[in-house]
Order: structure tokens, then C-alpha cells, then sequence
């Protein structure tokens, strides 16, 4: 039996009906397991009593562990339910009557149940307070969807967006929620080291939009920033970190302008590296997938 059957994570050209069947149903819970697990504790906090003092809601923990990479709750959940949404709609791919769509998602599906099942665990531990044991699963996650950005990068935006770029665009800044809470970094010194590191927000997006020409994780990392700015806003009288989250998703914006403009518009140059190859970007948006 070729090897690669025993890896969930190997790409295939086709996929037998066993497969598929395992696949949507995973797919589907595991999904569920974070819609619900997220919605619940956005306004419920754990009742375990041991240790109940550090048990908060999502938000309720990120008010409670004020750091320099604190998030505003409305960006955030509005760039959660959306993803949300686009994830639901990349599900019906995996029963696609096109064989090249179901392929492409069904290609995906290892990953996409692993982050799923990841996330969840990040969940029900952000929530209890367990910021190391979290910021675990983060860095593993961060592998899972890196390999899988590398592995699978030509296929429609539609799979691309919410099952690739947008998760992991918001790993690198949850790595960095996480772990500034996980170091209660509140003070003088930690926040000059926050002003320090943000900037490793610009250094990636701009890495995604110079080499892969992905507008968008330019985007998705703007709208990150900009959740960053807003969090901070009114923290530190003397803090900076919300002027510097500003100018990292204004540049990222403009970045990410020019790179989608030309792709729009059908303008792209045949010698620049590209995620998604043109024809297969617009398919989604052209016909009635």
C-alpha cells in the first residue's frame, strides 16, 4: 500500500467514498465544536470552582490580562463570524459535483480538522487561564497551517480565504494575545518590547504580499492590527502601541491595494509569483459555486 496512504495530510488526486464520507462528517464536527465552544463562553465563563478566580469569558479574560496586544471584541468577532460563515459555505464543496472542487476541498480537510480541533482546545484554555498550554496548541497550529499555506496554495479563494489565510493570519496575532497574557505583560518594560515586536505584524504581511502576492492575508492582518489599535486605545496614557498598530494596517492596506487592483482588474504581470492562479481565483466568483 503506497505510503501516502497512511498519511491524512498527503495531497491526492482523488479520493474514494470512505474518505469523503470521514472527512464531511469530521469536518463538520469539528467545525460545530468551535462555532459552539465560541459562542458559549463569548458570554458564559467556566463554573469549575477550583481556581474559578482566573476563570473568565473570551472577552472577559482579554480585559482582565491588559497587555500591548490586547484586542477590540468587535473586530474580532466580526472577523470570526465571518470566517465562521465562509467556512460553513467551503463545506458543500465536499459534496461538489465538480470532482476539481471536491478534490481541492477534500485536499484541505486534514488541516482545516486539525486547526478546528485545536482551536477548541485553545478555547477551553484561554478561557481557565492556562496561557502556556494554549500558546502549545497556537505554535502547533502555527506549523499546521503554515505546511498547509505551503502544500495547498493554488486553489479558489473561496477555500483559500477562509480555510487558509484568514486562520492563519489570526494564529500569528493570537500567538502574540496569548503570550502577552501568558507573561502579564502590563508594565513599562513589556510594552516597549510590545512596541518592538508588533512590527513583526508588518514583516509578515508584507513577506505574504512580496512573495506570494496574497492580498489576502494583507487584509486579514490589517484588520488584525487594526482590532490591536482599538484594544489599546485609551490603556496607557504615554502608550504608543495603538499609534503603531494604526500605521501597520494603514501600510498593510496599501500594500494589499496594490497588489489586489491589478489581479482584479486582470492587469497581473505573468512574471510575478502568485497564490492562486488567475483563472482558478475568478472561477468561484464567476459561475455558481
Amino acid at each position: 500500500m503506497p505510503a501516502q496512504d497512511y498519511n491524512p495530510f498527503a495531497k491526492r488526486e482523488q479520493f474514494g467514498r470512505t474518505n469523503l464520507i470521514v472527512y464531511k462528517v469530521l469536518t463538520i464536527v469539528s467545525w460545530l465544536f468551535v462555532v459552539i465552544t465560541g459562542a458559549y463562553y463569548t458570554f458564559n465563563k467556566p463554573h469549575e470552582h477550583r481556581h474559578h478566580h482566573i476563570n473568565h469569558t473570551i472577552w472577559g479574560q482579554n480585559d482582565h490580562r491588559r497587555t500591548s496586544f490586547s484586542l477590540n471584541s468587535v473586530v474580532i468577532s466580526i472577523y470570526w463570524v465571518v470566517t465562521l460563515v465562509l467556512q460553513a459555505h467551503y463545506v458543500r464543496y465536499l459534496w461538489d459535483a465538480d470532482e476539481s472542487y471536491k478534490t481541492s476541498a477534500a485536499n484541505v480537510g486534514s488541516h482545516f480538522i486539525l486547526h478546528n480541533t485545536l482551536t477548541f482546545g485553545f478555547i477551553m484554555l484561554w478561557v481557565r487561564g492556562h496561557f502556556w498550554l494554549g500558546e502549545i496548541l497556537l505554535a502547533i497550529n502555527l506549523f499546521n497551517l503554515v505546511l498547509l499555506y505551503f502544500r495547498h496554495s493554488s486553489y479558489p479563494r473561496l477555500i483559500h480565504i477562509p480555510i487558509v489565510s484568514a486562520p492563519l493570519a489570526w494564529t500569528y496575532v493570537a500567538m502574540l494575545w496569548d503570550g502577552a497574557a501568558a507573561v502579564n505583560a502590563h508594565n513599562l518594560p513589556a510594552r516597549v518590547a510590545g512596541n518592538i515586536i508588533i512590527w513583526g505584524l508588518l514583516a509578515i504581511g508584507g513577506f505574504y504580499l512580496l512573495v506570494f502576492k496574497d492580498y489576502s492575508m494583507g487584509f486579514e492582518l490589517a484588520i488584525l492590527s487594526l482590532a490591536i489599535a482599538l484594544g489599546q486605545l485609551g490603556t496607557k496614557a504615554l502608550a504608543i502601541q495603538w499609534v503603531l498598530a494604526f500605521v501597520i494596517m494603514g501600510l498593510l492596506l496599501i500594500g494589499s491595494v496594490v497588489i489586489a487592483v491589478p489581479s482584479v482588474i486582470g492587469q497581473r504581470k505573468e512574471d510575478l509569483p502568485q497564490v492562486v492562479d488567475e483563472d482558478r481565483e475568478r472561477a468561484p466568483l464567476l459561475d455558481d459555486h
